[in-house]
């Protein structure tokens, strides 16, 4: 038992960290779109990646290398450089978040959901990696309750954020402040890019 807390709260730890797959949960849940969907995706990702990491932690460390890293975050940029376009090509269209599901397919949903999950470096450095890595010595059955827990903490986190973002938007239906956390994420996504670029001046300086 004290091995699955231990991965409840180490896994919790992680993903604590404001980034760009939080943010796109945030956003898509004040919007009030596809929040179930949203969530259950970045928990199941999570749990196959922690899992992938615990068991296959040798095999993903002798692969995983800084070319693989380069190809991901460069992957991440153009991901990312589309989204923040789309972003400022509708900052100005008429706004109308009050319907669950507003103009967005499903599978677009989907796709950005994926996008944000599996295209940042830092998913598999935090469980892949660090949690592969930080049980690597456990027994057997210790690994199963840790990678449980840690599991549990992404399951819990990503519901909560989704669904308290979704509460919250019952408060925020001014346009004007709409204005503003389009400009926010807008913001924040262009300010990753340039960390992530400045990574990449680094591995090529």
């Amino acid at each position: 038992m004290e091995y699955a807390l231990l991965g409840f709260f180490t896994g919790l730890s992680l993903i604590l960290a404001l980034g760009a797959q939080n943010i796109f949960v945030i956003e898509q849940g004040l919007k009030k779109q596809y929040v179930f969907l949203i969530c259950l995706i970045c928990s199941i990702s999570d749990l196959i990646l922690i899992f992938l990491g615990i068991f296959l932690f040798h095999y993903f460390n002798q692969y995983f290398n800084q070319t693989i890293e380069l190809i991901f975050n460069i992957l991440l940029i153009i991901f990312l450089l589309h989204f923040i376009y789309t972003k400022i090509k509708t900052h100005y269209s008429d706004i109308n978040f009050h319907n669950e599901l507003t103009n967005i397919s499903k599978t677009n949903i989907i796709i950005k959901t994926l996008g944000f999950t599996y295209l940042n470096p830092h998913v598999y450095s935090d469980t892949v990696f660090f949690l592969g890595n930080f049980s690597k010595n456990f027994e057997i059955f210790n690994k199963y309750y840790f990678g449980l827990g840690a599991a549990i903490s992404s399951f819990i986190f990503f519901f909560s954020l989704g669904y308290m973002s979704k509460f919250f938007s019952n408060y925020l239906k001014g346009e004007k402040i709409w204005k503003y956390i389009n400009n926010f994420i807008i913001i924040f996504m262009s300010c990753l890019c340039i960390y992530i670029l400045s990574d990449l001046y680094d591995f090529f300086d």
